[in-house]
């Protein structure tokens, strides 16, 4: 059933060029990088007998759609589809520069996107703790716009579901195995962040952010109950 309420798309509203801009870069960017784990089976054999892993392609859209559902301007969505650039490395192992990601970008995105990035190296290029990572991530989006918060809270969202639906399905997501890269950090640690992103993002009273805390809440909640933590 249409939802009697909701705004009538104009016909210049139906495409965004700066969001298809922002999926094309990421989908340059991530080209060849991939998540974790997989949580479901195959979807297919691969004809090269390789395991199949999960895009990297298919998180940052799962964000940036929970953004746009959200009711969010397309500067946000945007952001969304980017907001891994700056902190992960494409497969040749290069970083972007944040002065790159504004040539093409523009300044308002790009401003989004570093508000949720966490620095990975300190300044002598050694890799930094997760805890300061984390720390500091925190601390930056607590700073941070509001558009910055609804990234946040819908890249946090995916990333605990998808540890969810892995743990329920009997997969370790805290020990390495073939075909997968154990989570830099244990349970505990990661109740914690994600309780640590709620936190930073109260001080924004956007009425679009509501729904946004209550779900990412309820799969907090999820959480702590699969793995005892908290």
């Amino acid at each position: 059933m249409q939802n009697a309420h909701a705004p009538t798309p104009s016909a210049q509203s139906l495409f965004s060029p700066l969001i298809e801009r922002a999926i094309e870069l990421s989908a340059e960017w991530h080209e060849g990088t991939y998540r974790k784990s997989r949580w479901r089976d195959e979807p297919f054999v691969s004809p090269l007998g390789e395991a199949l892993h999960i895009p990297m392609m298919a998180h940052v859209t799962a964000v940036a759609m929970t953004v746009q559902r959200a009711g969010w301007e397309d500067e946000v969505v945007a952001a969304a589809f980017l907001h891994d650039v700056l902190e992960d490395r494409n497969r040749y192992r290069e970083g972007m520069p944040r002065a790159q990601l504004t040539a093409l970008m523009g300044e308002e995105v790009t401003a989004l996107v570093a508000a949720v990035s966490e620095p990975k190296h300190d300044e002598t290029g050694a890799p930094l703790p997760w805890r300061v990572r984390k720390e500091t991530y925190v601390e930056t989006l607590a700073a941070g716009p509001v558009g910055a918060a609804a990234i946040s809270l819908a890249d946090k969202l995916h990333n605990v579901w998808t540890m969810c639906e892995s743990l329920t399905s009997d997969i370790d997501v805290f020990t390495s195995a073939p075909g997968r890269r154990a989570l830099s950090a244990g349970p505990e640690a990661q109740l914690w962040f994600f309780r640590a992103v709620l936190a930073a993002t109260e001080r924004h009273d956007d009425p679009r952010l509501v729904p946004m805390r209550a779900r990412l809440r309820e799969e907090v909640g999820r959480f702590e109950r699969v793995t005892g933590a908290g």
